[in-house]
């Protein structure tokens, strides 16, 4: 099976100048100083409250997207401070495709959507010595975007004014980096996440495993004129073991996925806001929603088996769920499904 994929809508209209306090018009991104381990290169891209900044980092190899979306009113009372929204993108995406309309209609939250690698799955990687160089992305995200986020931005520094979210692999790192963060995040939400990757979903084990291996370039290789091999997200393949270790449920062979296994761990998430969107798939299994509908739905069964109070919405087909959403893997649900969580995080934010 090939990883699970996050796609995103076509992006909107450009944003209009924003006018300063004195009256100035501000057009082009805020400057951000250097640090916690970031290095920006290249120019940012984008609008005063839309844009893009480019970062190198020792803890992953390579060059790496954060994309910000600040409030319409960011620039209009320079004393106020506001909640940060983590945006975690599916794999194989990149965080300048995030271009979801929801995500640009708060005026109360900054949205923050860095970059989580083709298939970085928000870990720091068991191997470090695989042809794909230095993978530590939690502790990219962790230890030097939040906090260089908060050295930047008028953000309120607090477990209460933060969540993290995200679709498809980033709804697996959103309830990873909850679990693992519980001090970090009042909020977190799955959109159609790898959140059960233990023995129970081995379906959504070995997709993580295709992901890591380049699965979709050994069928490209063998193949004649299906796919292109030289537009493979997911090289250089490494070892199945290089992120989590052994997959393989033999002798506990795999304790490091069940380690970090969201399912598993649910009770680490007491006092933390929990969210879940799932479609159905149209109960189809080529779509990878089916199966990922059984994987929140075990996670549902732990929330309740705990006694956890949690807002769970599974749209099935999507037939109820607006008029662009399928029930399937796709940014028409994952873009309902955050026109009805950015609401709810802004009105949880506001209460705390």
């Amino acid at each position: 099976m090939a990883a699970m994929v996050g796609m995103a809508l076509p992006a909107g209209a450009a944003q209009a100048a924003t006018a300063g306090p004195t009256g100035t018009t501000v057009t082009a991104p805020p400057p951000l100083t250097n640090g916690f381990g970031l290095t920006q290169v290249d120019t940012p891209a984008g609008s005063s409250t839309n844009f893009s900044i480019t970062v190198t980092t020792p803890e992953v190899a390579g060059k790496h997207h954060i994309k910000i979306i600040l409030p319409s009113g960011y620039y209009d009372d320079p004393a106020r401070r506001y909640p940060v929204l983590y945006f975690l993108h599916g794999s194989p995406d990149d965080p300048v495709a995030q271009n979801y309309p929801a995500l640009t209609t708060s005026n109360s939250m900054i949205t923050v959507i860095p970059d989580g690698g083709a298939r970085g799955w928000y870990a720091n990687w068991l191997n470090q010595n695989t042809p794909a160089g230095a993978q530590n992305w939690e502790n990219f995200h962790i230890k030097q975007v939040i906090p260089f986020i908060d050295a930047n931005l008028r953000t309120i520094a607090t477990k209460k004014a933060r969540a993290v979210a995200g679709v498809s692999m980033g709804g697996f790192g959103a309830l990873h980096y909850a679990q693992d963060h519980p001090e970090l995040f009042s909020q977190t939400a799955s959109l159609s996440g790898d959140i059960d990757l233990s023995a129970n979903s081995m379906d959504l084990r070995l997709a993580v495993v295709a992901s890591l291996i380049d699965a979709q370039g050994v069928i490209c290789g063998s193949s004649s004129g299906v796919c292109d091999p030289n537009n493979d997200p997911y090289k250089p393949g490494v070892d199945s073991d290089a992120a989590f270790g052994s997959p393989y449920p033999v002798f506990n062979a795999d304790w490091r996925w069940n380690e970090v296994d969201p399912s598993q761990h649910m009770d680490k998430l007491a006092g933390v806001g929990v969210s879940i969107y799932v479609g159905n798939g149209r109960g189809s299994a080529v779509e990878p929603e089916f199966w990922l509908e059984s994987a929140s739905k075990h996670v549902k069964d732990r929330m309740d088996a705990l006694g956890m109070p949690y807002y769970y919405v599974d749209y099935g087909d999507g037939a109820a769920w607006g008029s662009q959403c399928n029930g399937g893997h796709n940014g028409g649900c994952w873009e309902q499904d955050l026109r009805d969580l950015i609401p709810r995080l802004e009105k949880a934010f506001a209460s705390a």
